[in-house]
């Protein structure tokens, strides 16, 4: 094996310098538990608040709005099952879209055996949500709106300004999984009009195992686990204060250099997609051509086996996936991809790239080097045969 290079930061990410030097200083210095009411407690607490206040500053939120959970999973469990529970003499309808995170459509198929009804909103072809169905969905017994901010397969954006204000005026919470939105697009709860906001550290270069969400002050929301009543009574078991530490780390070092960031990862995204249509015939790219962030590349490369060309890039040392990695043990095609094509040959033949800040363009030169090789041997040997117009550009 020559080369290692990580392409799946979607997945996750290398956890920073900083946030682990921060997360280590926390776990030896600052070891008591911030219920007790003695010294080593109290120092406990002022370094869990602290993050608190970090991280509601990033948003544009209150520090009292900031609930620390175990990740993006735990957190959409939380707002999805928990405002649900407790809202439903107000209604019993939740709308949802097609391309969901697995942890909001999962979360809402439980809800359904409790007796709550939910749409599921298409999308186009390039995974936006069809707002006129949106509309169209909305009942005098919806309670709650979840879309996520940017897709995890395919890096599309949601145009999630009209659908939060569309909510408003129809007093209907507003939740959003905003797990790869946050240091991509500038969040702000309170200008966005987000009622709820779900986040994760090990996105953003901080630890696994930590989230935030975010719930805006007023809103009636059951605790799923029942327990000591920390995080003021939502998310109960003892805070992991160092864990708390790394999230704010990584939230304020991704949100201070979103521009900055985001200008890199679009050169070396241009010059990907440059080299993929100058070496390799019959790709296509799924999602918006613009609306997306820049570090997701998802190439439907006609005619080959994904899973197969998964393992042999793994094999020459780069790293790449299929989709979510929650779903890399289905046999089943990407429900976002056949929500957005319904073409199951172009979902299972779709590759997704995610790049990070270190990736350097002799890097893409190897990965594209090698992306031809692969692809060309699984095309041979492929029953699905491309169009010769495209073996011929």
């Amino acid at each position: 094996m020559e080369k290692r290079i990580y392409l799946d930061n979607a997945a996750t990410t290398e956890i920073s310098a900083n946030v682990y030097k921060k997360m280590i200083s926390s776990f030896q210095q600052t070891f008591g538990n911030a219920k007790s009411i003695h010294s080593f407690g109290r120092d406990a607490l002022t370094e869990l608040e602290n993050a608190r206040e970090t991280v509601a500053k990033c948003i544009g939120a209150k520090p009292n709005e900031i609930y620390f959970t175990s990740g993006g999973t735990e957190s959409n469990n939380i707002a999805i099952k928990g405002f649900a529970r407790a809202n439903k003499n107000k209604g019993n309808h939740i709308v949802i879209s097609a391309i969901e995170h697995d942890s909001i459509i999962n979360t809402c198929k439980d809800l359904e055996k409790e007796g709550f009804v939910v749409s599921f909103v298409p999308v186009d072809r390039n995974g936006i949500i069809r707002y006129v169905e949106l509309l169209k969905a909305v009942r005098p017994k919806t309670i709650l709106v979840s879309i996520q901010m940017v897709n995890n397969e395919v890096g599309t954006i949601q145009p999630l300004q009209a659908i939060s204000e569309f909510c408003a005026t129809k007093e209907i919470v507003f939740h959003t999984d905003a797990v790869q939105a946050i240091g991509a697009c500038p969040v702000d709860v309170e200008k966005n009009k987000i009622s709820m906001l779900s986040m994760s550290a090990h996105k953003i270069h901080g630890p696994k195992g930590i989230g935030v969400l975010y719930v805006k002050s007023g809103l009636k929301i059951d605790p799923i686990v029942s327990g000591g009543g920390q995080e003021r009574g939502l998310r109960s078991g003892t805070e992991c204060v160092p864990l708390a530490v790394a999230m704010a780390e990584a939230v304020k070092d991704a949100t201070e250099n979103i521009e900055k960031n985001n200008q890199t990862l679009k050169n070396i995204k241009r010059y990907f997609l440059r080299k993929i249509k100058q070496t390799i015939p019959a790709v296509e790219l799924n999602g918006h051509t613009r609306d997306r962030i820049p570090a997701n590349v998802n190439l439907a490369f006609e005619g080959i086996d994904a899973k197969a060309l998964v393992m042999l890039l793994d094999m020459s040392g780069i790293a790449v996936s299929t989709g979510s990695a929650c779903n890399a043990g289905s046999i089943n095609p990407s429900h976002v991809l056949m929500a957005m094509y319904d073409d199951e040959d172009r979902a299972r033949a779709s590759v997704r790239f995610s790049f990070g800040l270190g990736i350097t363009p002799g890097e893409v030169d190897y990965v594209v080097d090698c992306l031809a090789k692969h692809v060309k041997k699984l095309r041979k040997i492929s029953p699905y045969k491309i169009k010769k117009d495209k073996e011929d550009k």
